[in-house]
C-alpha cells in the first residue's frame, strides 16, 4: 500500500486483491483473507477493507457465504458478440449446455412486432421460453420468437436439451446468415431472480438478437443473462485519418 498515492486505499487493496487471485492462481471458491486480517496485513480500517471487497462482490469476482467467509467467484464468460446459438457456444467452451422449458405459444404480432419481421400486422408467431443452463447452473432466460410459417408444428416437438437453431435447420432448413444485436443494462425481477438463482434486484444483461434469413428477419430473440456470469469483450480498431494509406 502507498499512503502518497493519489490512488484511493480501498482501490489500491482491490488491485491486491486482484492481484493474489490472478497471480497466484486461486482458483474458483478458494477462500480469501478475512476482513480482519487484510485490515491487519495493510493498516487500514475494517470500512475501507469492506469497500474494496464490496466492490470485487458486485463485480462478480468475489462472493460471501454468510458465517464462513468470502471466496472467489467463477471466471465470467465472455458474451458472444456472434450469431452462434447457446448450444453452440457452450460446447466450444467445455460446459455441457442444458434448456428447460418454461412456456411455449403462438401468437399474433402486434405493430411492434410487426416492425421488427417486416410482417403484416397478426402475422402469426411462435414464442418459445426456455432457461438455459451451463453445467446444470442456471446461465440465462430465453424467450425466442419464430415465424411460424416457417416451422409449423415447432411448439409440437421436443426442445428440451436441445439447441433451437440445430431443430429449425435439421427439421425445417431454416439457416440464419445474418443478424444484428442490441445489449442492455437491467434489474431481475422476482420471477427472473428466482429462475436464474440469484438475488432479486441483482444486475442482469437484456440481449435482444434478430436473425435473418436470406435478407428477412425469421427470428427474434430477448433474452436475459446473468450479469456475474458474463462481460462484454471486443477487440478496438484505432480508426485511420481521411486520406491515410
Amino acid at each position: 500500500m502507498d499512503p502518497n498515492a493519489p490512488v484511493p486505499k480501498y482501490f489500491q487493496l482491490r488491485t491486491l486483491l486482484l492481484d493474489l487471485i490472478e497471480d497466484t492462481g486461486l482458483p474458483a471458491d478458494a477462500p480469501i483473507p478475512s476482513e480482519r486480517e487484510l485490515g491487519r496485513r495493510y493498516e487500514l480500517s475494517r470500512m475501507t477493507v469492506r469497500q474494496a471487497v464490496d466492490q470485487l462482490v458486485t463485480e462478480g469476482r468475489l462472493y460471501r457465504v454468510p458465517g464462513k467467509g468470502t471466496f472467489v467467484a467463477r471466471a465470467k464468460l465472455d458474451m458472444p458478440l456472434r450469431l452462434v446459438s447457446f448450444t453452440e457456444d457452450m460446447l466450444a467452451r467445455g460446459l455441457r449446455p442444458g434448456a428447460r422449458d418454461l412456456a411455449r405459444r403462438t401468437i399474433r404480432a402486434d405493430a411492434r412486432l410487426s416492425r421488427v419481421f417486416e410482417a403484416p400486422p397478426g402475422t402469426s408467431l411462435h414464442v418459445v421460453e426456455r432457461l438455459r443452463t451451463a453445467d446444470g447452473e442456471p446461465m440465462a432466460i430465453e424467450r425466442a420468437h419464430v415465424l411460424a410459417a416457417l416451422a409449423p408444428d415447432l411448439l409440437d416437438r421436443r426442445l428440451a436439451d436441445r439447441s433451437l437453431y440445430g431443430v429449425l435447420e435439421a427439421v425445417y432448413g431454416v439457416t440464419f446468415d445474418a443478424g444484428d444485436q442490441t445489449i442492455d443494462a437491467a434489474i431481475a425481477d422476482d420471477e427472473e431472480a428466482g429462475l436464474l438463482e440469484i438475488p432479486r434486484g441483482s444486475p442482469v444483461l437484456l440481449l435482444r438478437r434478430r436473425s435473418f434469413m436470406a435478407g428477412r428477419c425469421a427470428e427474434l430473440a430477448v433474452s436475459t443473462y446473468r450479469a456475474d456470469r458474463y462481460q462484454l469483450h471486443t477487440t478496438l480498431d484505432v480508426p485511420r485519418p481521411r486520406g491515410a494509406r
